[in-house]
């Protein structure tokens, strides 16, 4: 796949772990603070990719994120 310039990867690795409950949770380490629970783990991986993407774009807002173009990719762990 051909990279455009200007633009740069930015991976986030998802760790999941199981409850004893049960439910799942999705923690994104990168991004201190996003983590969810879900009652499956396709649920808790939703959750936590949203969250992320709520983070993200809250830092574009305030001008806290890398200037240029973003390409955003989750990898399950």
């Amino acid at each position: 796949m051909t990279k455009t310039r200007g633009i740069q990867d930015f991976v986030l690795e998802v760790k999941f772990y199981r409850e004893q409950d049960g439910r799942w949770l999705a923690d994104i380490p990168a991004l201190p603070g996003v983590t969810a629970y879900g009652r499956t783990k396709k649920q808790a991986w939703a959750a936590a990719q949203a969250l992320a993407l709520r983070l993200i774009a809250d830092r574009l807002e305030h001008g806290e994120a890398v200037p240029g173009e973003l390409q955003v990719s989750f990898v399950a762990a």
